[in-house]
């Protein structure tokens, strides 16, 4: 058990990690959807860096438990907001791209409180 949570922390975190790196480059395809979803260009490197930041938490999680189940708790949090943002904005052809986020990162949770 311990090794899925091990892969799938590690992978959740990178993927997470690369979609910071994205908004943080302002990637036409992250920074796009943004616009139209409503999302004002000065929360831009506040949402690239609470990613960057869990993805760093859920890496640090792995040897300290605790700071891995807040960093995932946070996650979970933002793409629930991103969830409901892209809900708003009518945008329903778009409700899969957070979810592939945030689905790993309750996975990696799961695993490690099941290790």
């Amino acid at each position: 058990m311990y090794n899925a949570h091990l892969v799938v922390t590690v992978g959740a975190a990178l993927w997470v990690g690369f979609s910071a790196f994205a908004i943080l480059t302002r990637q036409s395809w992250v920074v796009d959807p943004l616009t139209e979803y409503g999302v004002p260009e000065s929360w831009w490197p506040w949402l690239g860096s609470a990613k960057a930041a869990g993805a760093v938490g859920l890496l640090i999680g792995l040897w300290l438990p605790v700071l891995g189940v807040l960093a995932a708790i946070g996650l979970v949090v933002y793409f629930t907001g991103a969830i409901v943002t892209v809900s708003r904005a009518r945008a329903y052809h778009h409700l899969a791209y957070p979810m592939l986020y945030l689905v790993p990162v309750v996975v990696a949770v799961a695993l490690g409180a099941a290790a």
